[in-house]
């Protein structure tokens, strides 16, 4: 029988329980096997997409599905635990309720309507070139160049590694943002 780090520790703690219950040990195997609705997924380890702490999932797929989600128990952070938001992650991303493209709501409308990402992405592009160059400053009070923009701030958000963040914020000076913060520092 060849086993994993993982299913070495479950086998293990699992045997433990049952023994200091006085199961017998032939039901250690039973209740150590998976459940059939996660048997035979892929298993991919990411990042809890909530808050500021980086807890380690591991998310089970099986044909583009999300079946499983479980906190990673070699993850330095979470050692496995996950809050109830990390917890439930799989009905977020399995909800028929989740929004999959862009909404957009007009000005005094009521009402949201889907656009399309191309659209949607226009959009922004242009408001944010619209308020930039409307705002700009060239240089402060005393003469000095700053080339900035006061006018647009940016808050990022904990769902960012470290990469993604080296990149937001390297986008972000260049556009001359002055104000930009973090989920993790508020």
């Amino acid at each position: 029988m060849k086993l994993s780090r993982r299913e070495f520790f479950k086998l293990g703690g699992t045997a433990s329980a049952l023994a200091a219950t006085g199961a017998p040990l032939t039901s250690v195997a039973a209740a150590a096997s998976r459940s059939a609705e996660v048997k035979w997924t892929a298993e991919t380890a990411t990042i809890c997409p909530y808050c500021a702490v980086g807890c380690g999932i591991i998310v089970g797929t099986r044909d583009g599905q999300v079946v499983n989600t479980e906190g990673d128990p070699d993850h330095p952070i979470n050692r496995g635990a996950l809050c109830s938001k990390g917890s439930a992650l799989r009905e977020l991303v399995n909800t028929d309720r989740r929004i999959t493209q862009p909404m957009y709501r007009a000005p005094h409308a009521t009402e949201w309507q889907a656009v399309e990402w191309d659209w949607a992405l226009d959009e922004i592009a242009r408001r944010i070139k619209q308020t930039r160059d409307a705002n700009w400053i060239e240089t402060d009070a005393d003469g000095r160049v700053v080339r900035r923009t006061d006018a647009i701030a940016s808050v990022g958000s904990a769902a960012l590694d470290n990469e993604e963040c080296s990149l937001l914020v390297k986008a972000l000076r260049s556009m001359g943002l002055v104000y930009i913060e973090h989920q993790a520092r508020i």
